[in-house]
């Protein structure tokens, strides 16, 4: 709520929070009804990753292990982390998906990726779905030559400054070495060609191939242009992939503060602003799970210092915004920011109050990958709405309970399957962006870098915390939670609507956006009302509502009338079969 004080107006707590204008279950009663479905061994896995919160004392959850065998999960692969989420917006480099065109069709512009290429760079291959092809044959004798052939042919078609290779599962199993091609290629073609080992199957989940793409994006492009742009406030906004046009709208706000973007990684981002990041003085990160890797690195080996923000929701945004301008200290910046923020809010805030009227006490769940389960609840909370439940579906410890717990993170077996860069300060490149006195100075007076307490923090006491939701504690939530909306993937959205409750899909926006920034809050609050008060979810009668059908006999388990009749069937088949004998060697012994 952007405008709370000392006295919380009509509708909210003493925290904050909207009160729901309907009764809410007791949330430990609720979490007993999720899990007792589950047999013994599976409950006592969900039972860690499936918590009841307490933003005083987050309670240990369990994050970052592989799925149940069984569970329908929100989760994607590596793979999807790596080409998919972190590199695929770079839209001048070439991507080659090695592997089956299966695979290769995440490549083609799934996400919503925008891009506007400046006129001397008229080629957007977000547009391209570039893939080797893979044959059951390039499986049996290897897909290498195919790989080099088919980056020859690229290079030949488009002439790109870089082209980048993704492995798939099948790549890994047969074991082509990507990297070696990618060697050959460059010493071949004279342009960067690196690949990524982002088979699938490799960590648990995408947030896996967030890593390996970290490490490959410092390794082969951050660095290779050491000539800053000429703008005094220069920083990187690190974990936006303009979705709908997010990083657009976050864009437009820093430029009329006067703060200028060198890279955002990887929205609307061409190579060269790649190249050159490590040139800016701030790295203001969004998505601290896809992306942190990268900022540490930067911080190691170039001096480039960073925080932790958030542009969804108007006070969030304004507070990131304050917090960019005390970190570089300059007055004439800082009374600007307050005059943006000051005509910002007086252009959103009649929409902000005529949409809480209208929203003021219905509750949300959130079930997202990246930032968006934790930022989007500011939203809500804009309008006077509540999110009840939340979680991610590959977020690790911290993304919930605050980097204050990394000490305390055991590595296994599957993190230990990614490759950690050993990066040090570079002799000549390594500037601190700060004094000592500085530092300590800003410390003083309260400013914090790397200060991400999570999403537990932020969420109201005895709301759930859902790592990796499942498909079974989806539809009993909706039962006994009754939420207005929902917002998750595109999975299990029509499983949602088919429940009666709106699911706004927030992995693509389902063609809506933006949604960052105040321009971006506005949209996103008459997106709710647009959702939540429309009468067509009168009209579905969701599954537990209707009566039951004795030919189904739901619930009853083996014992149903259905699967006695099919236990007899196969019985019948069974008894009647006879193992024939054995073909005759020839027609002699006939």
């Amino acid at each position: 709520m952007s405008d709370l004080s000392t006295t919380p107006p009509e509708g909210y707590d003493s925290e904050g929070y909207p009160i729901p204008t309907a009764t809410q279950p007791d949330s430990e009663a609720m979490r007993a009804e999720m899990l007792k479905i589950y047999p013994q061994k599976t409950r006592r896995k969900r039972e860690k990753q499936l918590l009841t919160n307490n933003p005083e004392t987050p309670p240990e959850i369990g994050a970052n292990t592989r799925t149940i065998p069984g569970i329908i999960t929100q989760r994607g692969c590596t793979y999807a982390g790596c080409r998919g989420v972190v590199i695929g917006p770079i839209h001048d480099i070439l991507h080659i998906t090695h592997g089956p065109v299966g695979c290769s069709y995440y490549s083609w512009l799934t996400r919503r990726n925008l891009a506007r290429p400046k006129p001397d760079q008229p080629i957007n291959f977000l547009q391209y779905c570039m893939t080797t092809d893979m044959q059951e044959e390039d499986i049996v004798f290897g897909g290498e030559k195919k790989l080099a052939a088919a980056i020859r042919e690229a290079y030949a078609m488009f002439k790109p400054k870089a082209i980048a290779v993704y492995s798939t599962c099948p790549v890994g199993l047969i074991g082509d070495d990507v990297h070696a091609v990618c060697r050959q290629a460059k010493a071949e073609l004279g342009i960067n060609i690196f690949g990524f080992s982002c088979e699938g199957y490799k960590g648990v989940s995408q947030s896996a191939g967030h890593h390996i793409a970290n490490n490959g994006v410092f390794k082969h492009m951050v660095g290779l242009n050491d000539e800053p742009d000429k703008e005094k406030f220069r920083i990187n906004v690190l974990g936006e992939y303009n979705i709908g046009g997010d990083a657009w709208e976050i864009d437009t706000v820093l430029k009329k503060c006067g703060i200028h973007v060198t890279a955002t990684l990887s929205g609307d981002i061409s190579y060269e602003q790649i190249t050159k990041c490590h040139t800016a003085d701030l790295n203001v990160v969004l998505c601290h799970r896809s992306i942190n890797y990268m900022a540490e690195m930067m911080e190691t080996k170039f001096g480039v210092p960073w925080i932790k923000a958030n542009f969804t929701g108007a006070e969030q945004t304004s507070k990131s915004l304050r917090k960019i301008g005390k970190y570089f200290d300059d007055k004439q910046l800082i009374d600007r920011i307050e005059e943006v923020i000051a005509q910002e809010m007086a252009a959103l805030k009649p929409v902000q109050e005529e949409m809480r009227k209208r929203l003021q006490g219905k509750t949300a769940a959130m079930f997202v990958g990246g930032s968006r389960a934790h930022h989007y609840q500011h939203l809500f909370k804009d309008v006077g709405m509540l999110t009840v439940a939340a979680g991610y579906e590959f977020a690790h410890r911290d993304d919930y309970e605050g980097r204050k717990v990394l000490p305390t993170i055991k590595i296994d077996a599957d993190s230990r399957n990614i490759e950690e860069i050993e990066v040090e300060a570079d002799p000549k490149r390594f500037v601190p962006r700060k004094t000592p006195e500085q530092l300590e100075a800003l410390k003083a007076g309260g400013f914090n870098f790397k200060d991400y307490d999570g999403m537990m923090v932020e969420m109201k006491k005895s709301t759930l915390v859902i790592d990796d939701i499942s498909h079974h504690e989806m539809e009993k939530l909706i039962e006994l939670y009754k939420p207005d909306i929902i917002c998750s993937g595109i999975k299990d959205k029509f499983v949602i609507e088919k429940l009666g409750v709106p699911c706004k899909q927030l992995h693509s926006y389902d063609y809506g956006g933006p949604y960052t920034a105040y321009t971006g809050a506005a949209n996103f609050y008459k997106e709710l009302d647009r959702m939540i008060n429309t009468k067509v979810w009168k009209l579905i009668t969701p599954s537990w509502k209707k009566p039951a059908d004795p030919t189904i006999a739901m619930g009853k388990g083996i014992d149903s009338p259905t699967n006695k009749t099919i236990r007899e069937v196969v019985a019948g088949m069974a008894k009647a079969w006879k193992p024939q004998k054995s073909a005759p060697a020839s027609s002699a012994e006939g």
